[in-house]
């Protein structure tokens, strides 16, 4: 045994502060994260779903970033030369919104500094602000190659965005036009079906009643959730199946409050059984009216402007208006004229601009579009022919459906900041030029060029961000060495937005899958279940965790309540209650560590278990740990974390900490000689350096601390790059582990009956095994000092059969074994059994009483069925009850 000065190696107590940034700085400093593409022989990569650019770190980082950081761990130290590409996204709306909030509050817009100067401005911002989420990344551990660290907006990725667009549109998929699109008219610009998000909202429904023209009160009613837009109005529609109706086609209708006269159609869109039949349409406010026109050749009128304000297309009473305004004068104005039949309650789903929450607004617009059907179909093929996978696996259906439904995309944005469209405009000759580079004059006439003033959509650089933060479309070494990449982990929300696209896009671009293996996540939520927002300030910031518990408290409470495919939930309120678990464990490590630094030798790190005289506790500790770690390899493969941390949390805890060094501690003093002390002390080293490198990858910086303080070891060791433990020792010992097994489970009696009979748990008892097989005596016999100490008895003996006469508790387990626990001089018997008796007859009376109403036909009969049912599950619970009295009962004599 060493000195006592050397028990002290770690301090007294754990604390991640002054442990964490040193251990992060000296990984930077030895280029612990980074991979030269030439030495790359097995590569295990990852590209990071790149935060915003304006965002600081969420919960939501905290647990995706911690997940990714785990699996890159977990293959650094199993060999690979894995590669965690970093990187953060330029969000077009987003940064864009941050930056003209900064000029309003200057008393300025982006309009008053004009295009140039703005993008000068959010460049300023970004410059200043952009890399605060990278340097939180790090304080959470992530051992990303900070030197790959990738921006959207790069040069090369850039030059990328160029490739593709005008790839795309030499290929025909790339297109210009009138179509109706999303409009945000808080962001102004279009948005992509899937960046107007639809939430239920409990809306009207008005019907309407348009006059036929030339006709005496003949009139029809169409019904509608957006009255203002019949401003626009160009057609009526009925079914052409429809025999109440179908004989006013061809007919004329005088638009109320507009004096336009628009004709009844006949278009098989409309649903003659939806209430009259009849369906105003507005070709240029709402897309299914859009196809219509089309058909129809019907006349397209914008009767909103940008801003959703009222335009000079709307009657003058309602120019300027905005669009809620118009509403209710529309509304106003048809009661007046006798024309609103009748207003309905209405549950309807309307889209929400993804980034402000503003109301879209569906409305006629020339923008750039991307067709997507003929992108689909090999991803979708991929995911058919088992090449792409999802875990869990259901959200493949979710791919598959939308793969098969996708439409068109609509790329451009009415905004400065972002990747300008590539495209130029003639001025002398109508001509269109679409380039890589900036061409400086019209390559048909040689006239002036004025480039498009759109972006493109955020997503369109994002979907290349696999391959172009590899440097495509150069033919990089990094690009040969580290694509495809392998593992993408990401959040079911953005399963079409992103990771869809990116599917596509590489095998359109590069003609490889970006990655095989897509782990979707789930959301973390609050303590009731609800989604952790800003407006709801319930959210949970992980810098403060980390400042309370330490980033692996927090990492392993994440991945810990992370199974697969589930939403995990915290308690903004009670940080204390929701990351205890992960700060508790840490602390039992750092102890159980410490303990063991008191009795290792480096020579007992150096030792093999297997070149000694293993005894029963040490073969059973190795054939567990062995177990362990081939479940815990398993379950990081198949991708399921929570899993691997529960079994390292019960390993370390239940069987290393309160089993074996409890078993062993009589022999790391020596009590039983060298030669065992030598045989624990060795398998001790072995089993303790083998969890530390199981939790290495979700608990990095305390698993460090404490394999660098082993003896013989120093801040040069390292975990980061393993060896991962070896999984082929062979150490299979059934006969050890069922032997320990009963010894477990007979404290776990001894302890039960205790708390059960209530035995003052500072007082010594004795107590008796019977009928214990030889296996199981022997194990008794060799323990027998440390399950005294660990069960507070002043003896365990073996006996044929429990003393006959003597009152007192006993239990029979499963594997036959019976537990004795005397309880004559332990407690007071006749008081117990006074107690009891009184308890019993209690009971009984209860039982009575439900037993009769049970019994009682019109009581079945008639009482509500969740009450009988309340009654019979009474009667079960009672019955019970009584019958573990009647155990106790027994153990307390006959009196």
């Amino acid at each position: 045994m060493t000195d006592e000065t050397d028990r002290h190696t770690l301090s007294a107590r754990f604390d991640p502060t002054g442990v964490e940034a040193p251990i992060y700085a000296r990984w930077l400093d030895r280029g612990a994260f980074h991979v030269d593409p030439a030495d790359a022989t097995d590569p295990y990569v990852i590209a990071i779903p790149p935060p915003n650019v304006t965002a600081a770190l969420h919960m939501g980082h905290g647990l995706n970033n911690t997940i990714q950081d785990v699996l890159v761990r977990f293959q650094r130290m199993r060999g690979r030369d894995a590669m965690w590409i970093p990187g953060t996204d330029h969000a077009g709306i987003a940064t864009q919104n941050v930056v003209e909030r900064d000029l309003a509050g200057q008393g300025l817009s982006r309009h008053d500094l004009g295009r140039e100067k703005f993008v000068e401005r959010v460049w300023e911002w970004v410059d200043q602000y952009g890399s605060t989420i990278i340097e939180q990344l790090k304080t959470i551990g992530c051992s990303c190659d900070w030197k790959r660290t990738r921006f959207t907006l790069d040069e090369g990725l850039s030059a990328a965005v160029r490739e593709v667009f005008v790839r795309l549109y030499e290929k025909g998929l790339i297109y210009r036009g009138n179509y109706i699109i999303n409009w945000c008219p808080r962001c102004l610009t279009a948005l992509s079906n899937e960046e107007a998000e639809h939430q239920e909202t409990a809306g009207r429904l008005y019907h309407i009643r348009y006059p036929l023209a030339e006709a005496d009160g003949e009139s029809v009613v169409v019904a509608t959730t957006r009255p203002e837009t019949m401003l626009g109005d160009t057609a009526v529609a009925v079914h052409p199946g429809d025999e109440r109706n179908r004989h006013l086609v061809g007919r004329e209708i005088e638009l109320p409050l507009v004096g336009r006269r628009i004709p009844v159609v006949a278009d098989e869109y409309v649903d003659p059984e939806f209430g009259s039949g009849f369906v105003k349409v507005t070709p240029a406010h709402d897309p299914n009216d859009f196809e219509i026109g089309l058909r129809h050749d019907l006349p397209r009128v914008d009767v909103m402007n940008d801003d959703a304000t009222m335009s000079d297309q709307a009657p003058e009473a309602y120019h300027g208006l905005d669009r809620f305004e118009a509403r209710r004068k529309v509304l106003e104005d048809l009661e007046a004229l006798g024309l609103l039949v009748e207003t309905e309650d209405h549950q309807h789903s309307v889209g929400h601009c993804y980034r402000c929450s503003t109301v879209v607004e569906p409305r006629l617009s020339l923008q750039w579009f991307v067709r997507m059907k003929p992108l689909a179909e090999p991803a979708l093929q991929a995911y058919r022919d088992g090449d792409l996978r999802f875990h869990p696996e259901r959200f493949g259906n979710t791919y598959e459906h939308w793969m098969t439904n996708v439409r068109y995309w609509c790329i451009s944005r009415q905004l400065w900041w972002g990747h300008r469209i590539p495209v130029w405009y003639c001025q002398a000759c109508d001509e269109i030029l679409v380039a890589r580079e900036d061409p400086t004059e019209c390559a048909a006439c040689g006239g002036a060029l004025e480039q498009d003033p759109d972006v493109l959509d955020t997503w369109f650089s994002s979907w290349l961000w696999p391959f172009s933060t590899l440097g495509w479309p150069d033919a990089t070494l990094d690009l040969r060495a580290f694509y495809p990449t392998n593992t993408l982990s990401t959040a079911p929300e953005i399963l079409f937005f992103w990771v869809a696209r990116m599917v596509m896009a590489g095998l359109e671009f590069v003609g490889e899958l970006p990655f095989t293996d897509v782990l979707l996540h789930g959301t973390v939520r609050d303590a009731q279940g609800r989604r952790m927002s800003k407006s709801l300030g319930n959210g949970v910031d992980p810098l403060e965790v980390v400042q309370l518990f330490g980033a692996d408290a927090m990492r392993f409470t994440l991945v810990n309540a992370a199974a697969l495919g589930t939403d995990l939930q915290l308690d903004h309120e009670d940080l204390e209650s929701s990351f205890r678990v992960g700060r508790n464990f840490a602390n039992k490590m750092w102890n159980a560590v410490r303990f063991a630094l008191g009795y290792l030798t480096e020579a007992d790190l150096e030792t093999k278990p297997e070149d000694t005289d293993l005894e029963l506790t040490d073969r059973w500790i190795l054939a567990r740990f062995e177990r362990t770690a081939s479940e815990v390899t398993d379950a990081l493969e198949r991708f399921r974390l929570h899993d691997a941390a529960e079994l390292t949390y019960q390993f370390v805890w239940a069987e290393f900490c309160d089993w074996y060094l409890e078993l062993v501690k009589s022999r790391l003093r020596g009590d039983r000689g060298e030669e065992s002390r030598v045989a624990a002390a060795a398998t001790l080293a072995h089993v303790l350096d083998g969890w530390l490198r199981l939790l290495h990858p979700i608990m990095p910086f305390i698993t460090e601390e404490m394999h660098c303080h082993l003896p013989g070891r120093s801040e040069t060791d390292s975990l980061i790059k393993g060896p991962w433990p070896d999984l082929s020792k062979g150490w299979e010992e059934p006969e050890a582990e069922a032997a320990v097994g009963a010894l477990q489970e007979i404290l776990g009696a001894v302890r039960n009956l205790r708390s059960e009979y209530g035995v003052d748990p500072s007082r010594r008892v004795p107590a008796f095994v019977a009928r214990a097989p030889e296996p199981v005596a022997t194990a008794l016999a060799s323990e027998n000092e440390a399950l005294l100490r660990l069960g507070r008895l002043s003896s365990l003996d073996l006996v044929d059969a429990a003393p006959a006469g003597e009152p007192g508790a006993h239990v029979v387990l499963r594997s036959g074994v019976e537990v004795i626990l005397p309880l004559a001089g332990i407690v007071d018997i006749e008081k117990e059994r006074g107690r009891i008796e009184a308890e019993v007859e209690r009971l009984e009376g209860l039982l009575t009483g439900t037993r009769a109403r049970l019994e009682n036909k019109r009581f079945v009969d008639q009482a509500p069925a969740e009450v009988v049912d309340r009654e019979k599950e009474k009667s079960r619970s009672l019955e019970e009850r009584l019958r573990l009295l009647a155990e106790k009962r027994a153990a307390f004599g006959s009196g």
